[in-house]
């Protein structure tokens, strides 16, 4: 395991207390990811695919 220096840990909390949001948005998007490829059925894959399409029509509104 990488160790990571103090000066670092601190920019790192700095930036996530800045960066809520986008921090929020980008673990989201990882465990999105990772259910998809890893622990999804073929059942989980097509109603992915219907929630897709849906927010899909919904950015073209």
């Amino acid at each position: 395991m990488a160790k990571v220096s103090e000066a670092q840990r601190r920019a790192n909390k700095k930036w996530d207390e800045a960066n809520k949001e986008r921090k929020a948005y980008i673990t989201k998007r990882s465990a999105a990811k990772n259910f998809i490829l890893k622990l999804a059925t073929a059942e989980d894959l097509e109603l992915m695919e219907e929630y897709i399409a849906e927010r899909r029509k919904m950015l073209e509104e």
